[in-house]
């Protein structure tokens, strides 16, 4: 509980000479304020940075329902807590702008992703598979003998 929030503490960096301890809520001078988001990470492109992305219920007046609502949040990643995965669930807290888009640092990875939680993300029943050398030469016998008939 060392930035005020009630999450473990991962272990210190290895190398503390090239470490980036101006943007670490645990061991340098990021002070952790306002929200605190759970949400699922959607994107790592970014270098220490993904894309966060939570899902929330508004309501409707009009038709007195509910409506799924989404947001992404760019959050940045300290270097104590890489390499996160597409799929990975955690939790964000609000800090001061880091960048243009970033006020949110990650602080906690709540849940690790798996093989269906990744294939439900990019939405992919099964991944696709490369053809081979030899399918390739299956099928262009396949279509040789369809000709001949």
């Amino acid at each position: 509980m060392a930035i005020g929030l009630d999450v473990t503490t991962p272990p210190e960096p290895e190398n503390p000479e090239e470490y980036d301890y101006e943007k670490c809520p645990f061991y340098g001078e990021l002070s952790v304020r306002g929200q605190i988001l759970e949400g699922t990470v959607v994107s790592t492109d970014m270098d220490k940075s993904v894309v966060v992305e939570r899902e929330y219920d508004v309501t409707v007046p009009k038709y007195d329902r509910q409506m799924k609502r989404r947001s992404r949040i760019p959050a940045h990643v300290p270097g104590v807590l890489e390499p996160l995965s597409v799929g990975d669930t955690v939790k964000i807290a609000e800090t001061r702008p880091l960048s243009k888009t970033k006020s949110h640092v990650v602080v906690e990875v709540t849940e690790e992703a798996t093989a269906e939680d990744l294939a439900e993300l990019t939405r992919q029943s099964e991944p696709e598979r490369e053809l081979s050398a030899e399918d390739v030469a299956a099928d262009a016998d396949e279509d040789e003998t369809d000709g001949d008939q």
